[in-house]
């Protein structure tokens, strides 16, 4: 797995329940590490272990860490860059959801070696969606939640997400967008402010 998975993890349970709370992951999941460099790849199984024992140290379901990591992924500070990328797919959440497909190809521009799970989202209707999120390891889907939900909020949409499960590859997400303009979203600018 990409180190910058791992590197999510590691920042996700440190910045939200500190540094000790993530050594005890560490120890958990028998790793050798507590620093993970974002550039290198590690075998699958440590990933699988840091999520299971985060999991584990934190007190709450894989599924709800996951939703938690993705929403981390576009919310906090330090991870602002990511929020910047998924803005830039769109004026509203619906032109952002059709921006979705091309993401994975988006990030390798970033991080060439770099491989996110293909999605592909279907429009049944105006306010019926779902996305299809296909990996060899299941549980980004869970990430995506947490994702469209935060990303939602920033769109300042009203929507009712939904998991409905997985088979074999691939795990779909229903979205039913009750309004796209529910709310004003968060303040968004093309290019940073010099401070």
């Amino acid at each position: 797995m990409h180190g910058l998975i791992n590197r999510a993890i590691q920042c996700f349970v440190r910045d939200s329940y500190g540094q000790s709370r993530w050594i005890d992951v560490t120890r958990l999941a028998s790793v050798e590490t507590t620093d993970f460099e974002a550039m290198l790849h590690y075998e699958d199984s440590v990933t699988d272990d840091l999520i299971m024992a985060s999991a584990k140290v934190i007190g709450a379901p894989r599924e709800t860490i996951l939703e938690d990591i993705g929403t981390y992924l576009v919310t906090h500070p330090n991870v602002e860059a990511l929020r910047r990328l998924l803005r830039f797919g769109g004026l509203d959440f619906v032109e952002f959801l059709h921006s979705l497909d091309e993401l994975p190809e988006r990030a390798r521009l970033a991080v060439d070696d770099l491989i996110l799970p293909s999605l592909e989202l279907r429009e049944h209707s105006s306010e019926c969606f779902s996305l299809t999120c296909r990996h060899d390891h299941l549980g980004f889907g869970h990430v995506m939640i947490g994702i469209l939900r935060t990303m939602a909020d920033d769109y300042g949409a009203l929507v009712f997400l939904e998991h409905k499960g997985a088979q074999q590859d691939a795990e779909v997400i229903d979205i039913t967008l009750v309004e796209n303009a529910f709310a004003s979203g968060r303040e968004f600018e093309l290019g940073a402010r010099a401070g």
